[in-house]
């Protein structure tokens, strides 16, 4: 389940409803689907992609997205720090970053163009749209494992433009839910 933080007012918001609001208000896309298509955690990536097919199609209509697959990292991944310190620091894509959460939980930061930057931890369930444009940056909480299905508008998918603000160092990468509390 989503967790909402927006540091600089001393705030968090737990509500699916109050996050997607909120996050709606700063241009950023966040669903909650429930699980309706019960997987073993060792179901293959083309299990994922058939047993949620309904929805990406849902998404490749509404968002034109042409390709979906899923992402597993585990905290035995090979070259994992290689991987998150690319993705660590503040950039943004020539297009829309989706991720639909099936397991294991991440910490996306998006630097709006107004507002402070928020914080949003994401969980089994969670859908998250980053549109086009939009500064974020993103890490694992402390269970060092999400897999998730991720959609792309190109089949090459997407590269990071990194912002070179240096903003992502003045912000802790800590996720907010009870059990995955790590600095």
């Amino acid at each position: 389940m989503a967790v909402l933080n927006i540091a600089e007012e001393n705030r968090r918001i737990t509500d699916p409803e109050e996050i997607k609001a909120y996050l709606a208000n700063i241009g950023i896309g966040f669903e909650r689907w429930e699980p309706s298509h019960p997987l073993p955690e060792e179901a293959t990536a083309e299990e994922v992609l058939a047993a949620y097919s309904k929805e990406i199609e849902v998404l490749k209509q509404s968002g034109a997205y042409v390709t979906a697959d899923v992402i597993d990292i585990k905290p035995d991944t090979p070259n994992l720090e290689v991987m998150l310190d690319k993705f660590s620091k503040e950039h943004w894509h020539d297009e829309d970053e989706v991720r639909f959460t099936l397991s294991g939980h991440g910490l996306f930061h998006i630097n709006p163009k107004t507002g402070p930057v928020v914080g949003i931890e994401v969980g089994p369930g969670d859908l998250l749209v980053v549109p086009r444009g939009t500064h974020h940056w993103f890490g694992l909480c402390g269970d060092r494992r999400i897999r998730a299905i991720r959609m792309f508008q190109e089949m090459s998918g997407w590269a990071p433009h990194y912002t070179e603000s240096a903003k992502e160092q003045s912000y802790v990468p800590m996720c907010f839910g009870p059990a995955f509390v790590t600095a």
